[in-house]
Parts: structure tokens; sequence; C-alpha cells
């Protein structure tokens, strides 16, 4: 006998041997049955559920690949947040309110400013501009990339940061040009070392922060996350959550390594003893996360192998910066590969791009096909000799579509790499083609508002702004199907959480995750698609968001 069986439906299965269904059974979180009414009936016995979905869609539930949802579940909660548009003058307000709401502050964090901020509204001083509005608490604000901070006084006066205080490895202290004070603009490894040297947050802002996260990822449809960058404080909040049953999300985590120039090899017993003290039933912990260089941005950090655009008339060319020696980047992969773990490689520049696919590559030598799929995340510049690659090593290709459109950052993109190099971002239909493994990921809460994937499987079909704020399309020639993007949002993306045989599609055997939706997808134009609200979110075949 089914627990539940849901009929008259329209479930787009994301199988290829039967796309569309009309009906499901399920039993003990499981898809007991696939297909059609009359059969699923048969399953029907005295207890079982029946649910008619008085033929609304339905499909697997979305796997986001790529995000940070404890930091962004505690940074809609507890942070002092802006808009990535807003002004000098909004940015001031926000400020001094958060300043007057929280009295027995020390520090106020939040953010984010866009990457051509200081580009578009010039300051005498950045750094003095927050000192008018941030009496004695100390102000870092991240920017929509997360890879640079702006400070105030307090801030560099508490971390002992003066004019004398020497850049750190892979990282700068912007200074005015005629003191050379640092003048509150942290890039890369500056910004990043101020920020592990912030207060921590308590174990209680980790587990609200997080069943945040969890809460909002069923609201839009998701099942199953992929964080990104994962601490030993969130890996410990999230077994405690799933042991205790408040956990209704796959969760695979990205165990963090450190950023910025680093020149030792990692502590591998280290990592394995985080793999072995923190997985659970939900909780999925044999992947690493690897920094390889910065972001294409204003900031120029990226590794590139042509050089940028020059910021400034006079200013030396730069290629960007590489966190990580090749030589100690390939020796790292091949232990990691060694001992069943998944890296996903921050890559944002075409030079970064190919040293990772070097490593991997270097991997599969010295280890054979150990099965381990190495993401590249935010790999959108790719030269043409590289696109092959991916498909011949079996590397994965991590997507970020909720900026494929023109907007603010990419403006910053495009003027920092140039013209025609600049608008040739995010090569997807090429690489759907060429077979290549991919997933997609919103990064929230980085370079986005919002996890909503609705968004982004809109921008990856149409390459315009969903929300149409901004007009035009970015390189459309590269868009793609609206099927292609969903399997690349389901089923890959539960192959990139190491749970394709679990999750990501609707068949029987498989973990009942599934999603009914207001709108059928493929009979509405695509400019509807990020107007879709979930109306039923499944996970383990039990209810867990039903919108009211």
């Amino acid at each position: 006998d089914a627990d539940k069986i849901f009929t008259n439906g329209k479930f787009y299965t994301v199988d290829t041997n039967q796309p569309w269904v009309e009906a499901v059974a399920i039993k003990d979180g499981k898809y007991l049955y696939v297909g059609n009414t009359e059969k699923a009936l048969s399953y029907r016995g005295n207890n079982t559920q029946l649910i008619d979905l008085a033929n609304k869609m339905a499909m697997p539930g979305i796997n986001d690949a790529h995000l940070h949802p404890t930091k962004g579940g505690i940074r809609k909660l507890y942070s002092c947040n802006f808009s990535f548009s807003a002004t000098p003058d909004e940015i001031a307000e926000t400020i001094a309110k958060c300043v007057k709401q929280n009295p027995d502050a020390l520090w106020i964090r939040g953010g984010q400013w866009t990457s051509d901020f200081f580009n578009k509204f010039k300051f005498d001083s950045p750094r003095k501009f927050l000192d008018k509005v941030s009496g004695d608490k100390a102000v870092f604000l991240q920017d929509d990339a997360t890879h640079n901070a702006w400070v105030n006084s307090k801030a560099l006066e508490l971390n002992g940061i003066t004019k004398d205080t020497p850049d750190p490895a892979g990282g700068t202290y912007v200074r005015d040009p005629e003191t050379g004070e640092p003048n509150g603009i942290l890039l890369e490894h500056a910004s990043q070392s101020m920020f592990t040297a912030l207060p921590e947050w308590s174990k209680e802002h980790y587990r609200k922060g997080t069943l945040e996260a969890i809460r909002i990822a069923n609201q839009f449809g998701v099942t199953g996350m992929k964080n990104a960058n994962a601490r030993e404080l969130t890996l410990a909040t999230y077994k405690e959550l799933d042991e205790s049953g408040n956990f209704n999300i796959h969760m695979a985590t990205s165990i963090t390594t450190n950023y910025g120039k680093r020149v030792k090899l990692l502590n591998y017993d280290e990592i394995d003893r985080l793999r072995n003290t923190y997985k659970s039933e939900n909780v999925h912990t044999n992947s690493v996360k690897i920094f390889m260089d910065g972001v294409p941005t204003a900031s120029r950090t990226a590794a590139m192998l042509a050089p940028y655009t020059l910021a400034e008339p006079g200013d030396e060319p730069t290629t960007g910066m590489l966190h990580l020696e090749p030589e100690l980047l390939t020796k790292d992969l091949i232990e990691l590969d060694k001992r069943g773990y998944a890296v996903k490689i921050h890559v944002a520049g075409d030079r970064s791009v190919r040293v990772v696919l070097d490593a991997i590559a270097a991997a599969r030598k010295a280890n054979g096909n150990s099965g381990m799929r190495h993401e590249l995340a935010h790999a959108g510049y790719i030269h043409q000799d590289d696109l092959n690659r991916f498909t011949e090593l079996q590397a994965v290709v991590d997507l970020s579509p909720y900026i494929w459109h023109p907007s603010p950052i990419m403006d910053s993109v495009v003027s920092a790499v140039g013209s025609p190099r600049g608008e040739q971002y995010w090569p997807i239909r090429t690489l759907v083609e060429l077979d290549a493994p991919m997933l997609a990921g919103s990064d929230w809460p980085a370079a986005v508002p919002t996890m909503d994937p609705w968004i982004g499987i809109e921008a990856m079909v149409s390459r315009a702004d969903p929300l149409e704020r901004f007009p035009g399309t970015f390189w459309s020639e590269q868009a793609i199907s609206l099927a292609q993007a969903l399997k690349i949002y389901t089923s890959n993306g539960a192959e990139a959480l190491g749970l394709g045989d679990v999750t990501g599609s609707i068949e029987v055997g498989k973990s009942a995750d599934f999603i009914v939706l207001n709108q059928n997808l493929f009979d509405k134009p695509i400019t509807a698609i990020s107007d879709t609200k979930v109306k039923m979110t499944l996970f383990k075949g039990d209810v867990v968001y039903q919108q009211k």
C-alpha cells in the first residue's frame, strides 16, 4: 500500500524513458510507482492519502548546487543590508539606522555594494564617508561578489591596519594616493582576512540562519543544496539539525580551505576528520572547496590569459592573480581525488580554468578515473582550446545563470575584461552541445539578492534580465532550451550533490522530492518563467512547504 498517491497531474519527470506521467505513488519517502492514474490507484490502501493535483504541473525538486545557505540566512536575519543598486545616500541612511538599532554592538556588518560602485560614485575617502555615520561602531560591508570589502576607520583600527601595514599576499589595502593611508577599500585577501577576524556568530545564529535558509529554499522548490564553502561550525549545525529531525533538504558540503595565497599542502587528515565527524543521513560531506583566483570585475583579480583594460591611464597592465601555484594545486587535487573528494574550485578567469583542467588531467593520469566530479565554479571565461577538455576529463562546469544578462555587475566585468572578449561570457550552448557535465547554482547571497531558481532558469533560456530592469540580452547565441535548463537544475544538480541515484528525477525507487507549480512552464512564454510560484514542495514524500 502507498502512503500517498498523487493523481491528475502533469508530472515532468526528467526521465527520458517517460518524460511525462499523470500520477505517482509514494511509500516510505520513495516513488513506488510512476505512470498513469489507473495503475497508481491499484496501490491504494485503507490509510493511503489521495491527492488530486487538478491538472497542475509537477517536476523534480530543484538542486541549487552552489550557494552559501547559512551565510545567506544569517545575513537576512541579522545583518545590515541594502540593495545592489543603493546610492551613497541610501547606504549612509541604512548604516545610520543600523547603528541606532544596535547600540551595544561593536561591529555593523552587511552589504552589498555593486562592483562598479566606486567607479560610478567618486569619494574623497570611502573610509571617512562611513566614519560620518558609524559613530563608535566598526563597519564591514561586502561587495556583490563578496570578495571585497568597504570598512571605516574603527574597523581598520581594531585590526591594526595603518599606512605602514604591508598588503597581504593575494590582497590589497587600497590607499589614498597622497597620504598612503588605507582608504577603506579592501580587495581579495585583505577583505577575507578581516572577515575571518570578525567576531564569530553564535551557535544560535547559525541554527536560526540555517533554518531560515531551508525555509526559503523549500518555498522556491529547492530540495537539494550544496554549500560551496562550509566551515566546521556550519557542518556541526547541519548534523545537529539533521539528527533532531529539522532538516528538510539534501545538503552537500564543500569543506572550506584557506582563502588567498597558500604555499603548503592542505591538511588532508584534518579534512578527513571533518568529513567523518559531520556526515549524517541528509548531510553529505564528500566535497572540498579551493579558491584559485578572484573576480573579473573592476577589482581585476580573476586570473586571465590576456591583460585587463587599464583602470586608470598609466596603470600597469595586469592579468589578475592565481592564489595557488599550479604545482601545489595539482598535488592537492591528486590526493583529494584519491581520498574520494569532489573538489569545487573557484575559477573565474580563463587562465585559472586552464590551470585547473591541467590539474584534473594530472589526477586522472595518477589515479585513473576515480569517478570524482571536480567542479570549476564560475568558469565563465573559457579559452576556445579548453572547451572540449570538460567533456574529455568529465570536469563539471559550475554555472551562474542569475547574472547572464545586462546588469551593473556584467557592465563591470565587460569594462574590466574589454571587448570583444568581455561579451563572450558563459558559452553554455557550446558546452551543452559538447555534452560537458554541468550544474547550476545561485551563489546566494553573493552576487544575487535571492536564491529564486526561476530567475536563473529564465536567464539561461533568454539571456535577458528576467526582472526587466535592464534592457537587451547578453550573448544570446549561447541561450539553451527550457528542457536543457531544467535538466541542469534537477538531475545534473543531483549528480553534483553526489546523489544522482537518489534524487533529481521522478523514477521508481528514488526519493520522492518533487514540486507542484502554479503554471505549466512549457505552455508559457519564456518571459513568464521567473513568475513561477511553487504551490507545494515535497521532500522524501513529506510536504515541507504549501502555499497558503
